[in-house]
């Protein structure tokens, strides 16, 4: 009888060396890749991971998930940027397309330069870093540029600190560009466009000072500076106009809140006027300035003593009481008369003669006033 052969069992299955299942692949793709390259495709490549695990036993399913989760997160944030900068990117088109037909030729704002003037779509100096469209100055134009410099780098200082040193820096690029203030039409105003947070962080450090004309529509360049004007004229507009950006320095704060800084201010206003005042004394035996000047010289003491009065004040009205009168000393038409005498513009500008007690309102027929306003008060800023 012979015997039956044994049963033909499946052989067992095959095993990895050192005894442990495969690291699967696709999980340890779906990590890399959602990390460096493609979060998308780093999402396919841990669910594909997750099943073949499932499925073959292999290792990885903390890796698969892992890349799965970055994956998403990436691509959602992936996402979420790409819609920000397309929304922009849009409507930036969108805006160049609507007033595509500005006159002049768009122009990057680093290439402006001063004695530029150019337009913006529609005419709103006010819009942060507008499209700019160079033009000769003797078309039709709403801006002309003062000066155009770059900031100091480091980090950014701050919307405040950069508002403060970009209007005094405008106002002085202004006053040595346009140095016969009262020359400027009643439509001009100061403008500056300077770089947000945003653009800052990009390497952005450009201000741009700028004579607004939207009012109006205004041709021919307002440009007035030393190389256009006499030696005396240079030397007084540059002490009037040194007056005038120190009376324009007045603290924001209430004279009861910053007493000490009001003190230092009427201090630097009286040292202004000191300087003034020497220019008026050296020409007064000049025939054509001697009048004048003399009048000029005579008001200036006065307002020089309220302001001497102000910066020992110890008390808020005590201070005002002083300011009062030494803005009071000074009079809009010894100021005009002695411009005149000079060759310069005797048109009163509207932020001196709104300070005119003249009884019909014209600036050329004002008759009193303070001098003492700076010319902050039609500053508009970007």
């Amino acid at each position: 009888m012979s015997t039956p052969p044994p049963p033909h069992w499946p052989p067992p299955p095959a095993r990895q060396a050192y005894g442990e299942p495969a690291l699967n692949g696709f999980a340890l793709a779906s990590l890399l890749v959602g990390l460096l390259c493609l979060p998308p495709l780093g999402v396919v490549f841990g669910i594909v991971a997750l099943v073949q695990i499932a499925r073959k036993g292999e290792r990885g399913k903390a890796l698969a998930i892992t890349g799965l989760v970055v994956s998403l997160a990436m691509t959602a944030a992936l996402a979420l940027v790409t819609d920000r900068v397309g929304e922009r990117l849009f409507d930036r088109l969108d805006t160049l397309e609507q007033y595509q037909d500005v006159e002049g030729e768009l122009t990057a704002m680093d290439d402006m330069r001063a004695g530029d003037c150019f337009n913006v779509p529609g005419g709103d100096l006010l819009a942060e870093r507008p499209f700019i469209y160079k033009i000769a100055c003797t078309q039709p134009h709403e801006g002309e540029v003062t000066s155009s410099t770059r900031l100091p780098g480091g980090a950014f200082p701050g919307d405040p600190e950069l508002r403060r040193t970009s209007v005094d820096a405008c106002w002085k690029a202004q006053d040595a560009y346009a140095m016969d203030s009262w020359a400027l039409p009643s439509y001009a105003e100061m403008f500056y466009f300077v770089p947000s947070r945003e653009s800052w962080s990009g390497g952005d450090r450009r201000l741009l000072c700028v004579i607004g004309t939207t009012e109006q529509e205004h041709r021919g360049s307002l440009r007035k500076d030393a190389t256009m004007l006499t030696p005396e004229q240079v030397a007084f507009l540059r002490v009037m106009n040194e007056a005038d950006v120190a009376l324009g320095g007045e603290p924001e704060e209430e004279i009861d809140e910053a007493l000490p800084r009001y003190r230092e201010w009427a201090a630097a206003v009286d040292r202004a006027l000191g300087v003034e005042a020497g220019l008026l004394d050296g020409v007064r035996e000049r025939p054509e300035l001697g009048g004048p000047a003399g009048a000029q010289l005579k008001e200036v003491e006065a307002a020089r003593a309220g302001w001497q009065r102000a910066a020992r004040a110890t008390k808020p009205a005590e201070f005002q009481a002083a300011w009062d009168e030494a803005s009071a000393a000074l009079s809009v038409d010894t100021e005009k008369a002695l411009r005149g005498a000079y060759g310069l513009a005797t048109t009163v500008p509207e932020w001196l003669a709104g300070q005119s007690d003249g009884s019909d309102g014209d600036p050329e027929d004002s008759d009193g006033g303070s001098a003492g306003d700076s010319e902050g008060a039609s500053a508009s800023a970007v």
